[in-house]
């Protein structure tokens, strides 16, 4: 198949022989092995090619010269992908055109998928009192009833056909208007500028409506050396066709937290790309690294790329603490085993910086400022 240009080979890391071998060792050891998508030069990670499942291979072809008979027949480069902007590469900052928005969210409307009012949702946020969690018997996802604060994340496919290829979820800001996800989501080799997000879709139904971003933030170093303690992303959003509105007052969200320890009882959330439904699965979520959570469960495919890690599950609004999302090591894990950065300070400082800057709604037409919010600490909570 073919991605804005470019030739895709479908491969696999399983099964492969001596190279599947390779990096056996690296990775027991917690260090990414040689050909996993971490590096500069390495393969793309875009959420749908989580290591261990099959991979998107991109191939970039240079210039060749063919020679049939006494003609020389140039083959050049390909185009550069259409729905990829370069951003500011220095501060890890995009900020969206309202037209790129307005066009992703009509591509995804104009498919199998419609709007239809979903019950209303309390604006409230995760941090609440929390419920026990319980391991997930059998230990596997399995599917979940939709969430209103956690999504899809749509972009284009090759044919540019948008298809939910990733996973967020609403997290709680002063401006209520803030959604993460994983870096690899939304920047490779670029920004991606048409990206939707569907907060509790099921069954081709978008029953919070469907919102695009307004500003795209991941660190730098992602951007420079993809990094995988660095693979998490803040985008503010705004809803798509409708001025003015903020997306916790529709969907409520998750409470953040930073420097969580290792060992607490966690849900994890995703929907994989070929299901119009989220799956999920209870278990501990524990240290791989200093700079790593891993979450032990079958069943996570492509398209979970970017789900949350919740503690702290607030029976009453359905929302908990946010202490990851799927991504980190191995592009986010394999068939087996799911990672994520964990959220320190540098997290907490990208998240201030998203929050921090101007709206960038503020120059349409009816925009009403936001009243302020809490920041969530910075520090360790118990």
């Amino acid at each position: 198949m073919r991605r804005g240009g470019l030739l895709v080979v479908e491969t696999s890391e399983r099964g492969t022989g001596p190279a599947d071998d390779a990096g056996g060792a690296d990775r027991a050891a917690g260090t990414p092995a040689a050909g996993d998508c971490v590096g500069p030069r390495g393969p793309a990670c875009t959420g749908r090619g989580r290591a261990g499942v099959p991979l998107r291979i991109t191939l970039a072809l240079g210039a060749l010269t063919l020679v049939a008979g006494s003609t020389a027949l140039l083959l050049g480069s390909p185009a550069r992908d259409p729905f990829l902007a370069a951003g500011d590469t220095t501060t890890g900052s995009y900020l969206a055109t309202r037209a790129d928005g307005d066009q992703a969210a009509a591509a995804v409307l104009a498919g199998p998928y419609q709007e239809r009012p979903g019950p209303p949702v309390a604006a409230r946020y995760g941090g609440g009192r929390a419920t026990a969690l319980k391991v997930s018997r059998p230990l596997r996802a399995a599917p979940a009833t939709p969430a209103p604060a956690i999504g899809a994340l749509f972009s284009p496919d090759g044919d540019g056909d948008p298809v939910h290829h990733c996973t967020a979820s609403v997290v709680h800001a002063p401006g209520g208007d803030l959604i993460i996800t994983a870096a690899h989501c939304v920047h490779d080799d670029g920004f991606r500028t048409r990206l939707v997000f569907a907060p509790g879709l099921h069954d081709g139904i978008a029953p919070y409506g469907l919102w695009v971003p307004t500003r795209i933030q991941v660190d730098p170093r992602w951007i420079n050396d993809r990094d995988p303690d660095h693979d998490v992303a803040f985008l503010r959003v705004r809803r798509a066709g409708r001025a003015g509105g903020r997306i916790e007052d529709v969907t409520g969200a998750e409470r953040i937290r930073f420097g969580t320890p290792a060992g607490r009882p966690a849900l994890l959330t995703g929907y994989p790309e070929h299901q119009d439904g989220p799956v999920s699965c209870r278990n501990t979520a524990d240290a791989q690294s200093p700079s790593q959570l891993r979450f032990d469960c079958p069943g996570f495919p492509n398209g979970t790329s970017g789900g949350p890690l919740l503690t702290d599950l607030d029976p009453a609004t359905g929302t908990g603490s946010l202490i990851g999302v799927i991504g980190g090591l191995d592009g986010g894990g394999d068939d087996l085993v799911s990672y994520s950065s964990r959220f320190g300070a540098d997290v907490a400082a990208l998240y201030r910086r998203a929050t921090a800057e101007p709206d960038p709604r503020a120059a349409q037409p009816g925009f009403r400022a936001a009243a302020s919010g809490v920041m969530p600490r910075a520090a360790p909570r118990s």
